[in-house]
Formats: C-alpha cells, structure tokens, sequence
C-alpha cells in the first residue's frame, strides 16, 4: 500500500494495482475566502498542490468522507471524469448525482460495500464537540480491507468512543487520521489535535498512524512542527508519519 498526501485531506492511495483518490480539493491556493470566524483571515487552500490537478485527479475511484468545501471542491467536480466510481455517505449521493456522475456508491452508516477489489466500511464520528459539532452535519469515515491488510480513515473527527469502538473492531494495520485542530473562534476544535492523535495511540498499539489535514486551512493551527516534537516527547514518534505535501509512503 503506498499513500501519498498531495495537500489538506487530499490523498492518493496506491493498492493491487489500482489508484483511489480522497477527498479531493483541487483548486489553486487562494481560490476561496477564509472559513466564517475563523483566524486567521487567510484564503484557503494556502498552498499549491505539489503536482498537476490532472496528475491528480487521473485514478481509477474517489472516495469522499463528507462535502466540506476542503474536502470536495468545484474543482475536483470539474476535473474528474462523469464516469469513476465515487464511494461516499449516503447522505451526499444525490449531490453528486446532480453534478452529472454515473457510478455513485452511497453507504448507509454501518454498511459495506465492493470498491474494485477492497471491502469499504463507513464509519462515524464526530466532528466536534456539542452544539457545534451538531452543526457540522454529518461525517464519515471508511475502513478499506482487502484481505491482507486494512486501512482506517478517520475522517472529520476528534477522538470519541467510535473511533475508539472502530479500532477495536477492525484493529487496522494503518490509520489516517485527520488533524489541524481546526477550530471556529470561542469553541473547540472540530478536528484532531495531539491528545486526541495520542488516545488513538493508546487504543491501537499496533496500527501506524498517517497524519494528514495541515497547514493548508486558514483555521487549522496545529503544525507538523509541534505535532512532531510533542509525539517525539511522548514516545510515540516511531508510529507516526507526518508526511509533507507531496511525500509517498510505503507501508
């Protein structure tokens, strides 16, 4: 399994062959306004993508864990062709069926599916804490198995009893975990930062740890800087991969 994060939440995932990609937002640095109070006053996405929108946007299927303007864009709508398969929630189904894709696959929360030669299982979350985390709306994770090894992704989450439940149940060789400790001003955040990173951690010893969702959102603070030095300090550097823009992993 090779992952390589192209920028934010954007992943391409190389496995038996076939290439998926997530959650793609692929429009230029600077296309958007910054996200409603929210610091700073940034436009987003900040930086570029490390390659091409068409190198990124050539794969065989799309998966998508919820349509924030980070995680699906009008971008990544123009450019990916009316025929991938798109796996999301099935919340957004209809969605993407109105911008003109042919194979939509909608999981209910619970559910499996077949994408290609991966069994895909929707997971929960919450994306944040009380009344604001309600008004997130609903977000999704995914497991990816095929037989050999599974893949978590967490999705827009911070450490709750479903992340915890859906460790225990799959107990994943590699978990992607989607950090930034995005936050509104006056709440909490509505990501992971290093203590939800490090309960994860704790529940799992034996899944290695993808972090992705930094650095490129005017309201995600935390750095891979400081992530890295406080989970070094911790002792859980080993298990980590914090990867830069463009980085591939092999794991």
């Amino acid at each position: 399994m090779n992952i390589q994060l192209l920028r934010h939440a954007t992943m391409r995932m190389e496995w038996n062959g076939k290439c998926y990609l997530l959650d793609p937002m692929l429009s230029p640095a600077g296309t958007f306004d910054a996200t409603v109070n929210t610091t700073p006053t940034l436009r987003n996405p900040l930086v570029e993508l490390p390659v091409p929108q068409e190198q990124a946007a050539a794969v065989d299927a799309v998966l998508v864990t919820h349509r924030h303007p980070d995680h699906w864009d009008e971008a990544a709508s123009a450019l990916l062709s009316r025929k991938l398969p798109i796996l999301c929630q099935s919340e957004d189904v209809e969605a993407f069926v109105q911008e003109g894709f042919a194979q939509v696959h909608g999981l209910a929360a619970g559910e499996s599916g077949e994408l290609h030669d991966l069994r895909v299982s929707r997971t929960g979350g919450h994306h944040g804490y009380g009344a604001i985390g309600h008004a997130m709306g609903t977000v999704s994770g995914f497991v990816l198995d095929d037989g050999m090894q599974k893949l978590y992704i967490a999705g827009d989450t911070v450490w709750c009893e479903e992340v915890g439940g859906v460790l225990d149940q799959y107990k994943p060789d590699v978990t992607v975990l989607f950090a930034g400790e995005a936050r509104f001003v006056g709440s909490g955040a509505i990501t992971m930062g290093l203590n939800d990173i490090i309960q994860v951690l704790r529940r799992a010893p034996r899944t290695k740890v993808v972090i992705a969702h930094m650095e490129a959102w005017n309201h995600c603070g935390l750095t891979r800087e400081s992530l890295q030095r406080d989970l070094a300090l911790e002792g859980f550097a080993e298990r980590v991969f914090i990867p830069a823009d463009g980085e591939m992993l092999e794991l």
